[in-house]
């Protein structure tokens, strides 16, 4: 049975996550966070739901060290760890059409949010998860943040923190492929998916590349069931696409 800690759990993604790995038999607990909001309502704070499991809710600073510390520390045995945390946008700034709209505190936003968290998670639950059986540290990253595949420019400091949180991924895996091989790191890319993050860009996305947030929770999910097939330190698409880092 897997014990499950995930990062932004009541987001979009993050809710439809822990409402589909409760449908489970495999999977015994899960400890979710949030940072302002509550968890989604079609879940509540804390309870049962499903069969076996358990969903514990804390609430977590994940930019702040000493908060991520607090709640690892009381997490016993942790199997899969799924940061779903992002940032994109907020009512003050949009990603950057020019360089010119560049602003110094909404790039360190992005860094902060995007790419320092995964750091922080592994830091600390590092010893934890190397004593899974197969254990996953998973992130959501995003295509955008693939510097080969990069050919529309623009999104200056939500590309800069996808690619830089691909490479801390990517480092991790190495590092843990000599003292955690038992372990899995993937970055992964869960498509256009209707949530207030991609709200106010959807308009341009195809109906059928817009996904709701029970079928990108569905496609991630088959992709975290499958990782031990492949070698650690995958940047893998929804669809199990190979992406360029």
């Amino acid at each position: 049975m897997k014990s499950i800690a995930l990062v932004g759990g009541s987001g979009g993604i993050g809710a439809a996550l822990i409402a589909q790995l409760c449908e489970r038999d495999d999977v015994s607990v899960i400890h979710a966070t949030y940072f302002k909001s509550p968890a989604s309502s079609s879940l509540g704070s804390i309870g049962q739901f499903g069969t076996n499991t358990e969903v514990q809710w804390s609430c977590v600073d994940i930019t702040d060290e000493q908060s991520v510390q607090q709640w690892l520390a009381g997490i016993p045995t942790i199997d899969w760890l799924i940061n779903c945390a992002g940032f994109l946008h907020d009512t003050q700034t949009r990603p950057e059409k020019s360089v010119s709209q560049l602003q110094t505190a909404n790039f360190e936003k992005n860094m902060q949010i995007n790419c320092l968290p995964n750091l922080l998670l592994a830091k600390h639950a590092g010893d934890t998860l190397k004593r899974a059986e197969k254990g996953v540290f998973a992130a959501i990253t995003a295509k955008v943040g693939s510097i080969e595949d990069n050919r529309l420019g623009g999104w200056y400091s939500y590309r800069a923190s996808k690619a830089a949180a691909n490479m801390v991924l990517k480092s991790l895996s190495i590092e843990w492929q000599r003292s955690a091989p038992n372990v899995r790191v993937v970055a992964l890319h869960p498509g256009t998916t209707a949530t207030k993050l991609s709200a106010p860009f959807q308009s341009g996305v195809k109906p059928e590349k817009l996904f709701s947030t029970d079928k990108t929770a569905a496609l991630l999910l088959a992709q975290l069931d499958q990782l031990h097939d492949h070698a650690s330190g995958r940047f893998v698409a929804y669809d199990g696409e190979e992406l360029p880092w």
